[in-house]
């Protein structure tokens, strides 16, 4: 029985034949089924970073069948156990390991420890860290640009609101009615809010039907989630319409029925000597009237930030994953390929790899399930032992120059070292979990840069005599000739002894492959959000801005101004907006990358942050792009300029 994304990978099914290596034998197996298993809903291979069903998969057969084919009768190499209720499993692990230890075992592992948990969880974390930085964000953009327009919206009636409370309407009919209004227009928001989330998330239940294998992985539609979410929203659209329906309804009918008393302008820098040459006359206008509403002028620089802000919080991640990619694949890990012995070999096993067809170089490696401790706080780790003239496969440290492996310390990587709160010089406990389950005690020599998982790492030799087991390896990582990979994949496959192989190329291809679908989706979704914002910013700051002025502009047609003339007017009042908010746009910006940076960290990995001038740039370019769409929205509005309706004395 094979596991299903196996099966599905390479076509198998109940009735076909697989060649498989058992015990150093090659077997013609008949496949009779296809299964899932929780132990291996995230299946990973030796030293792969991503799932890659096409090369790594689990089978099953039957005990008596598989264990006669090892002359292994009545043995058992592992065993799974479920706790009564209310159970302690770390006492229950106790009792187990000084059960097995006699007999070989390595260690037993709760459930949370165990792969497919770990990634799982690990996963579920970066979106609950995601849900509580970034919808707060749209929220307030949402209650901002809902008591912006309704704002605009209320100064544009406020002589039929005071004829209204003139003839007997209350203040409280007055805010229902504005009220009224934001909620209906939230409620089609929440329409295409859900519809647009319902499809959203199922294509997030299919991305990661494909990562984990699930039985089956359904987008729920459970009603309460949506009713938190109108609520949720609905309350962010009164929170905003709150303030522009108090200035306006509890106005007395006779003042509410007078036109707004006009502007108070003040001469710009009190008159300084020379400050009016450093701006033309329209520029002066442009400042006197962004300065006239300072509060207003200041909310309209965080909407338009806000927007560079979530830009700027995504758009680092294509950085991060360049990163990740350059230190783990071209830094750190630089062979072809890693071939992993079925057991651990002698020492003497190298020669052999070395003189395999296409191999140019070939350094051994150890790899040791131990659990290491300081003080308090263990974590079970692989603790690699490399030579000390390794060049394919090197340690780092936090300035990304080599450490080199010599003395009997270990190298523990940043994210270890944090957990465990040990520092460099300091003594850790190493507990071997097989064999013979000594207990070593060595230094802390190193403490390493590293993206994926715990690592620790010390030199091959002195691992060896931690260990007392003589020079033993368990695999080699292998520089390639590529005119002659195909003759050594064959070697590989002739080659009992041969466990597992890694390759480079292959694993980099899967990791793009996977983060690219997923940073792909993820920045699309943050783009388009990021565009709506900019655009409904600037487009109601400008209508208001208009609303206010538009006698004034019109005169200016009158005058003799050209449409382009006063267009620039209202342009450069935009264009005043959209510049000021970018600095500010990208320092929120970078907390927002900050944060969410610190919600995908993990134990199992963790995302460099990453945040150059680009960034900021490609932010600021989509904010700008947005910013001339509102613009050009309004210039046609501007075209229209009643100028008769100028010429007509306001009363």
């Amino acid at each position: 029985v094979v596991s299903a994304s196996f099966a599905k990978a390479h076509g198998l099914g109940p009735g076909s034949r697989l060649r498989v290596l058992v015990d150093g034998r090659m077997r013609n197996l008949a496949v009779t089924g296809v299964a899932l298993s929780p132990e291996f809903i995230y299946a990973l291979g030796p030293g792969d970073i991503m799932p890659d069903p096409r090369r790594f998969g689990v089978a099953w057969m039957p005990q008596e069948s598989l264990a006669a084919s090892f002359d292994l009768e009545g043995a058992f190499s592992e065993v799974a156990l479920k706790l009564a209720p209310g159970s302690s499993e770390a006492r229950v692990i106790e009792r187990l390991d000084a059960l097995l230890t006699p007999y070989g075992g390595a260690g037993a592992v709760g459930r949370k420890n165990q792969n497919s948990h770990a990634f799982l969880d690990a996963e579920l974390l970066q979106l609950r860290g995601m849900s509580l930085i970034l919808p707060p964000i749209f929220l307030l953009v949402a209650a901002f640009v809902v008591n912006m327009t309704l704002s605009r919206l209320v100064t544009l009636e406020r002589e039929q609101i005071g004829l209204l409370k003139a003839i007997g309407y209350s203040s409280w009919a007055i805010a229902r009615h504005y009220v009224g209004f934001v909620l209906a227009v939230a409620a089609i928001g929440i329409a295409i809010g859900s519809a647009a989330g319902a499809w959203m998330g199922a294509g997030l239940a299919r991305m990661y039907a494909r990562f984990f294998d699930f039985p089956f992985l359904i987008f729920s539609r459970d009603p309460a989630i949506y009713a938190v979410a109108a609520i949720v929203t609905l309350g962010a659209a009164v929170a905003g319409a709150a303030h522009a329906v108090r200035t306006v309804a509890w106005l007395p009918p006779a003042v509410a029925m007078a036109p707004s008393a006009p502007a108070t302008y003040r001469r710009l820098w009190k008159g300084a000597p020379g400050a009016g040459r450093l701006l033309r006359q329209s520029g002066v206008m442009v400042a006197r009237h962004l300065l006239r509403w300072p509060v207003r002028t200041l909310t309209s620089v965080l909407g338009v930030a806000l927007s560079v802000a979530v830009l700027v919080g995504s758009l680092w991640s294509f950085g991060s994953i360049e990163r990740m990619i350059a230190l783990t694949f071209f830094e750190v890990e630089r062979q072809d390929a890693t071939l992993t012995f079925a057991e651990t070999r002698p020492l003497a096993a190298i020669h052999a790899v070395r003189h395999m067809p296409g191999v140019m170089r070939a350094e051994p490696f150890r790899a040791v399930q131990v659990r290491i401790s300081h003080g308090h706080v263990s974590r079970r780790v692989a603790l690699v032992g490399i030579p000390p003239e390794a060049a394919l496969s090197r340690v780092l440290d936090t300035s990304e120059a080599p450490i080199p492996m010599q003395g009997e310390g270990i190298v523990l990587s940043e994210t270890l070292a944090e957990l465990l709160g040990a520092a460099r010089g300091e003594t850790v406990e190493i507990e071997v979990q097989g064999g013979d389950r000594r207990l070593l005690r060595a230094p802390v020599s190193g403490i390493a840069q590293g993206y994926f998982g715990l690592a620790a790492s010390a030199e091959l030799s002195a691992l060896n005599r931690m260990l007392g087991e003589g020079a033993m390896i368990s695999g080699a990582r292998i520089d390639l000739d590529p005119l002659a990979r195909a003759a050594f994949f064959d070697a590989v496959k002739a080659t009992p002894q041969a466990g597992f192989l890694t390759l480079r190329d292959l694993s980099l291809a899967r990791f793009r492959e996977t983060m690219a679908e997923n940073i792909t989706v993820m920045i699309s979704v943050f783009t388009t959000l990021a565009t709506i914002i900019a655009m409904g910013v600037v487009y109601n700051f400008a209508r208001i801005s208009l609303s206010e002025q538009g006698r004034e502009l019109a005169s200016l047609r009158v005058l003799g101004f050209t449409r382009a003339e006063v267009a620039a007017i209202l342009n450069s009042e935009i264009a005043a907006i959209v510049l000021l908010a970018q600095p500010l746009g990208w320092v929120i910006g970078t907390g927002i990358a900050v944060l969410v940076s610190r919600s995908f960290a993990s134990e199992l990995y963790r995302a460099p942050l990453v945040i150059g001038p680009p960034v900021y740039a490609a932010a600021s370019l989509v904010v700008i792009a947005a910013a001339i769409a509102s613009a050009l929205l309004v210039r046609g509005r501007i075209n229209r300029l009643d100028m008769v309706e100028v010429l007509k004395t306001r009363e």
